[in-house]
């Protein structure tokens, strides 16, 4: 079945961490669970689900945002701690806007990175690659990754 097209809001909110992020050359947008998520550095930063926002914050930090309004934990039975979402009153004026996107910016540096899984293969596929392997390599260009802030405003 084919994803469900993107709510108005939620356009204009991915646009919104977009241009907050232009100066940045490590930010990465890709969807996960449901949510449309900016990586910065390999680490998730910034994620939106229809008009919320996913701030992903110091654990540290995490009971005195959790009682800050406008906010909910993103795993009330403590699993996930520092991941947040701020419904829209949380970040309608500019000064709400920049605090939390400069927060989670500023955690950015000192979030762990969780490990990519790896892929399990089946007995044939590793035999494959083994014979794969014995052959010579041929060397492939890296096709360049589109830049997403080279659209036009």
């Amino acid at each position: 079945m084919p994803a469900r097209p993107l709510a108005d809001e939620t356009l204009h909110l991915i646009d919104a961490v977009r241009t907050a992020f232009a100066h940045r050359s490590d930010v990465e947008e890709r969807t996960m669970f449901g949510c449309y998520c900016f990586f910065v550095d390999g680490k998730l930063c910034i994620g939106i689900k229809g008009e919320e926002l996913l701030v992903r914050l110091p654990p540290d930090r995490h009971g005195e945002l959790q009682e800050m309004q406008n906010t909910r934990e993103l795993s009330p039975g403590g699993g996930m701690k520092g991941y947040f979402w701020v419904e829209p009153n949380g970040y309608a004026t500019r000064a709400q806007w920049n605090y939390w996107v400069d927060e989670a910016l500023a955690y950015n540096p000192l979030a762990k990175a969780s490990p990519r899984k790896k892929k399990t293969t089946s007995a044939p596929a590793a035999a494959k690659k083994a014979a794969a392997s014995a052959k010579p390599k041929k060397k492939t260009a890296i096709a360049k990754k589109h830049s997403i802030f080279e659209a036009d405003d």
